[in-house]
């Protein structure tokens, strides 16, 4: 899988592909995430990347130019499955479209910051918007950075235990069941009996009974 970013603030992601999870993936050559600067692309001989709304009104706009320029040039090299918006009116992010991201080969992300961007870069560029909650981040990288992570994880081989993945929330449509580590006591509260009875019918049964349970107290709606 390869995945491109687009971002004005291209330093906010150096972090979060440096380490854990997706280093190792990337490491791998079981993705490549590469980040691009429309700054690079622009025609202004200050590399403004954004300007004045029409209309009027409080903040600045990035501009169509040398995002779509980035754009052209990318696209002009490989096809993508997804060029996606992260903006805080997208569909929300759950496990369903990252499970179905994590199946695409070439996906390219552009990060909004300022007020956001064109209209017409949306109209004709964009494929699909998400948002990663609902409120408002300064820019688009760290939802970006949020859903690579969510997507990276799923791919095979990223995690040493692909079951852990397969068990998180969400996956069944419901919350991970609590877990328990040593000591099997600590500060008066115990691990429940039955993880320790080592009868793994009974302890599979239990997780079920937990997460269900978990999921009703916590997230009704993910059960409708």
């Amino acid at each position: 899988m390869r995945i491109d970013i687009l971002s004005v603030v291209p330093e906010l992601l150096d972090s979060p592909f440096s380490h854990s999870i997706l280093k190792r993936v990337i490491e791998k050559g079981l993705a490549e995430v590469h980040i691009h600067n429309p700054r690079d692309f622009s025609t202004d001989k200050h590399k403004k990347v954004d300007d004045y709304q029409y209309g009027g009104g409080a903040g600045l706009v990035m501009t169509c130019q040398p995002i779509v320029d980035c754009i052209k040039n990318l696209t002009a090299q490989r096809k993508y499955d997804e060029i996606i918006y992260m903006t805080p009116d997208g569909e929300q992010l759950n496990q369903g479209i990252v499970n179905k991201l994590s199946l695409d080969q070439n996906i390219l992300i552009l990060c909004g910051h300022y007020k956001g961007i064109d209209q017409r870069i949306r109209d004709l560029y964009i494929t699909r918007e998400i948002s990663i909650g609902d409120y408002v981040l300064s820019g688009g990288e760290l939802g970006a950075a949020v859903l690579v992570d969510a997507v990276l994880r799923v791919i095979p081989g990223a995690i040493n235990n692909e079951e852990s993945a397969l068990t998180d929330s969400f996956q069944d449509n419901l919350l991970a069941p609590p877990v328990y580590t040593r000591p099997a006591e600590f500060e008066g509260k115990k691990v429940p009996e039955v993880l320790l009875s080592g009868d793994f019918p009974k302890i599979n049964a239990w997780r079920e009974k937990e997460a269900y349970k978990r999921t009703r107290d916590r997230r009704p709606d993910l059960l409708d």
